[in-house]
């Protein structure tokens, strides 16, 4: 990747030799090695060169070592002859010299904002947090002296006391970390952490290089400037506000703010780099000549570089991205002995670059003069887009981290699409879990992730490796990195490739020991000059890998698989039932075969919740169909318990693979589930002619009918009629289920389609058992059983009739809720017991007894009639007196004599017979003695004693009242001398005697 596009002049014939360099606002200020500065107009955006200002001749009588700015005090400072001044801008009178930093090597300069209390006068940071805190600008200016250091401290424009502390050393190098950290540099091999709050150092420990080159340095540090002659300086840039970087030898190393390394990877050059400097986040290094090679295309041999190489690395990566070889034009030029030099505009990471080229021959440079060019950056867009498109995922996450959003407003959006892109690079390494993971995080369309697996897993939704990147989104004309095997889905195990990478790591020499290598032998190497990696890290890792077949990888990626549908399941269900859809309802919602793979493959990532119903469904269909196919492959034992529950899976996936491997009780279960019950019976159905015994022949079936709801009873209906044909009787239980309950009168009317005997034993079934009162059901079995008798009747069977015809008579004889009326109209003449069940149900009993005397002859019948329906306090307790009077006053003139059953009847039930009439009813020719016992009951009855009680009083009454009548008309002279015949004594006053003496 070239992060940078190619550097554009922004000056060009400078004659004097610039030496430092400052960006400030719109302008650019240039001091040059005579003390001269000169000011352009600029604008980093502009192709156009800059223009001249103003020129500030003699600002100094030696050159200008180094530019910066204090915003608080809206000053230049100048760092010349050993001495920093500040100059006011823009009028730059009057100069300032800082005496107190005599003998000055460097300086840095560090602005901030501070809750500080509001007594605070001094220039500590470490405040702590209470009440009246007001925000404060800062502005330090450290200036490392000859072993010394002092500190400068501006706040809100206002000067502070100047602090200062001997130092061990002399520091050339300055940078700050943060507003109390400043990172020193004595040397190139020593450097040192100094706290301004403490005032204290601590010595900097690094690895000791593998290779020391006593070579020394040229040219400016990262952000600041030196002159050509000056003495070489150390390399130390600014990273961020808690790292940093130094430069020992050849090497580089990041440290933080606690003087330890923060980062183990250390950045390789090919021999010590003359300058360094930071453009967030990359490093750039000005490598000496030599070091780069340019291929000939007409020469067997390369011929080296014999100009400078600034050479780009990336801080995330710690690996070259780019190299720019010097001059940007012919090799021929004069320009190829050119001096280039790196000058940063600020010690600020997002500072703009500027490049110094002059011509190492005095005579040429004092004709040509110098160049400045600016390098400029690509836009962040690009550049990511550019990593995508080399496949160097973790490279463009890794600077996407370094982003603020407001550089990138789609930041959010690119993360989520380089992710993706990674895991799918991370699966086809094998990685399974980790790719799975961030599939999970992200909310993919599983369609995507489940279309990974080979056709056996995803079916229809089955992608070619190659085309996996462009599934996701990314470049279609990348190159596969991995076999194309879709069983084995990478041709290594994850430990095998693990030993693999250590194995091909210590086979192969490093990077840097090569480029070491080459710059002992004076010879450069092509790789070092590459301008980006080609491949994504893992992707380098697989490249030189023997490609053998390990079976343990399809397994570890269904494993994968499997942890990935298991997280989708549960949510995605959740997500539906939030909007009332449950799996039960699959077979409403049009089947996933139905939609094409593209539209599939278009549904969006985002979160569950955000998803339509109808996306929700086709994310369920997916997933359950997915994880049904991967236990069907490597799990089948568990595929019964995904089946008897209610899921999403796609019976057309599945169903064939089921059928080949006899998983026919799974395949039930899954058609019982998408109520696809017309396969599930035809399969119940092929699978019974397998069976010798009938239970086990029809159960199945039989059993699954039962459970069959009413709205699928027409298939039930079409299921059961071979059922039937096999045996009628277990045929019936399909009807008698306990646990739904068919329409009645559908099921009665195809029962007595199939034969009238299995309709009526189902309403005797819905009357006895479920308690049916409905008249209409009633009517139906008095209706079947007349039939039936009739058609017996008609075909000579007279067994079945005689059971038929009894069953009719029970019935009509024992329930109240059909209708007689009904009925009677329907039967025919010759059915007498019937027709007189159904005249006493419309009580008309007498023309019920009729029919029992006269045309079936049956007396007991008719005496048991009347003594069912016989109610002493009701309208029938004459009713044996009405049979009665049947027997001994015949209606139908061809009866016989009946003398013999009246007399039983009366001989049976006298008490019931009214005694009078009974009496009056009888033929004169009927002795006493045959009514013998009659007559003694009559007479034992109560009824009866009384009235011959009465008649009898009534008697005696009479003949009293008549002999009292008698006594009073005879009378007798009582006097005195009257004596008692009897007792010969005188009467006289005291008795009175009257009687017949």
């Amino acid at each position: 990747m070239a992060p940078f596009n190619p550097p554009n002049t922004v000056l060009s014939g400078f004659k004097e030799r610039p030496e430092a360099l400052l960006v400030q606002g719109d302008k650019l200020y240039v001091g040059t090695a005579i003390g001269s500065l000169f000011i352009y107009e600029y604008n980093e955006l502009s192709e156009n060169g800059s223009t001249l200002v103003d020129t500030k001749k003699g600002l100094s009588r030696r050159p200008i070592d180094q530019l910066g700015y204090i915003k608080n005090i809206n000053s230049l400072v100048s760092l010349s002859e050993s001495i920093p001044t500040l100059y006011p801008l823009p009028s730059f009178a009057p100069p300032t010299p800082l005496t107190r930093a005599k003998g000055a090597l460097t300086f840095a300069v560090h602005s901030s904002v501070h809750d500080l209390d509001a007594s605070d006068a001094q220039g500590g940071f470490n405040t702590v947090g209470r009440a009246g805190r007001i925000p404060t600008m800062v502005t330090q200016l450290v200036v490392g002296c000859r072993r010394k250091v002092v500190i400068y401290t501006w706040k809100d424009g206002e000067a502070q006391e100047i602090r200062e502390t001997i130092l061990p050393h002399s520091p050339r190098v300055a940078v700050f970390l943060d507003s109390d950290n400043v990172c020193f540099a004595y040397s190139p091999t020593e450097y040192a952490l100094f706290s301004i709050s403490k005032l204290t150092t601590l010595d900097v420990t690094t690895p000791i290089p593998a290779n020391i080159s006593i070579g020394a340095f040229s040219g400016l540090t990262g952000y600041m400037t030196l002159g050509l002659g000056a003495k070489a300086k150390p390399g130390l840039v600014r990273l961020s506000d808690t790292e940093a970087l130094i430069v020992k030898d050849s090497q580089g190393f990041i440290i933080g703010t606690d003087g330890r390394r923060t980062n183990p990877a250390t950045i390789d050059w090919p021999g010590p780099p003359d300058e360094v400097a930071f453009v967030n986040p990359y490093i750039f290094s000005i490598l000496p000549p030599g070091t780069g090679e340019r291929s000939a295309p007409a020469a067997p041999q390369s011929s080296l570089i014999p100009s400078p190489v600034v050479q780009v690395i990336s801080s995330l990566t710690a690996q070259p991205v780019q190299t720019l070889p010097f001059p940007l034009t012919s090799p021929a030029s004069s320009a190829a002995t050119c001096t280039i030099r790196l000058l940063t505009s600020s010690p600020v990471a997002k500072a703009p670059l500027f490049l110094v080229a002059t011509p190492g021959d005095r005579t040429v440079a004092t004709s040509e003069g110098s160049s400045i060019w600016q390098i400029r950056m690509k836009s962040w867009g690009d550049q990511i887009d550019e990593l995508v498109q080399r496949c160097l995922y973790s490279d463009a996450l890794s600077l996407l981290d370094t982003l603020d959003k407001a550089l990138l407003p789609d930041k959010d959006q690119r993360r989520t699409y380089i992710r993706a892109l990674h895991a799918v690079s991370q699966f086809r390494l094998g990685k399974f879990d980790d790719a799975i993971n961030s599939f999970i995080e992200l909310d993919l369309n599983p369609a995507k992730v489940v279309a990974l697996y080979p056709e056996r897993i995803a079916g229809r939704l089955s992608v070619p490796p190659d085309d996996w990147i462009p599934l996701f989104g990314g470049p279609a004309n990348q190159q596969s990195l991995t076999p194309k095997n879709d069983d084995a889905m990478s041709t290594k195990s994850q430990n095998d490739g693990n030993e693999s990478k250590e194995k091909l790591l210590e086979q192969s020499p490093s990077l840097a020991m090569l480029v070491r290598t080459a710059a002992r032998r004076g010879t450069a190497f092509v790789a070092l000059l590459s301008s980006s990696k080609d491949k994504d890290d893992d992707a380098v890792s697989i490249s030189g890998r023997k490609k053998v077949k390990q079976v343990d990888d399809f397994s570890r990626s269904v494993d994968a698989l499997w942890r990935y549908l298991t997280d989708r399941r549960p949510k995605v269900a959740g997500a539906l039932a939030a909007v009332h859809i449950a799996p039960a309802q699959s077979h409403q919602w049009p089947f996933l075969s139905e939609t094409t793979t593209e539209e599939l493959f278009a549904q969006p990532n985002i979160p569950l919740p955000l998803l339509t119903p109808e996306q929700l469904v086709r994310f369920a269909q997916i997933v359950d169909t997915a994880l049904f196919k991967s236990y069907l492959v490597t799990q089948p034992a568990l595929l019964g318990a995904l089946c008897r529950l209610a899921n999403w899976c796609e019976v057309s996936e599945v169903e064939e693979e089921l059928r080949a491997r006899e998983k026919f009780a799974e395949l039930i279960y899954l058609y019982n589930g998408k109520k696809m019950h017309a396969k599930a019976l035809n399969l119940l159905h092929q699978l019974s002619e397998k069976e010798t015994d009938i239970r086990d022949k029809l159960n199945p079936s039989m059993s699954y009918l039962r459970k069959l709801c009413p709205e699928y009873i027409n298939q039930v209906f079409e299921s059961s009629r071979w059922i039937f044909e096999e045996d009628r009787h277990m045929a019936f239980e399909i009807f008698t289920s306990d646990d739904v309950e068919l329409p009645r009168t559908q099921v009665t009317d195809y029962l007595e389609k199939i034969d009238p005997t299995i309709s009526t034993r189902y309403i005797e079934y819905l009357i006895d058992e479920k308690g049916e009162e409905s008249p209409a059901f009633h009517d139906r079995l008095t209706e079947l059983y007349l039939n039936m008798t009739l058609s017996a009747r008609k075909q000579g069977d007279e067994a079945k009739e005689l059971e038929v015809y009894s069953k009719l008579l029970r019935f009509i004889d024992t329930t109240d809720h059909y209708r007689p009326d009904r009925l009677y109209g329907l039967l025919s003449e010759n059915l007498y017991e019937a027709r007189a069940v159904l005249l006493g149900r419309m009580v008309r009993h007498e023309h019920a007894l009729e029919l029992y005397v006269y045309k079936l002859k049956h007396y007991g019948k008719a005496e048991e009639y009347c003594k069912r329906i016989y109610n002493s306090n009701g309208v029938t307790k004459s009713i044996f007196l009405t049979l009665l009077r049947l027997y001994l006053r015949p209606t139908d003139k061809t009866a016989p004599n009946l003398l013999r059953p009246a007399l039983d009847l009366i001989s049976r039930h006298s008490p019931r017979l009214d005694s009078v009439e009974t009496l009056q009813l009888l033929p004169p020719l009927v002795t006493a003695r045959d009514v013998r016992p009659f007559l003694q009951e009559a007479l034992r009855a109560p009824i009866f004693d009384s009235h011959v009680i009465r008649d009898i009083h009534k008697a005696r009454n009479e003949r009293v009242a008549r002999k009292l009548m008698l006594l009073e008309s005879r009378r007798v002279r009582v006097t005195d001398s009257r004596i008692c015949p009897q007792c010969h004594k005188r009467l006289g006053s005291s008795f009175m005697l009257l009687g017949e003496r």
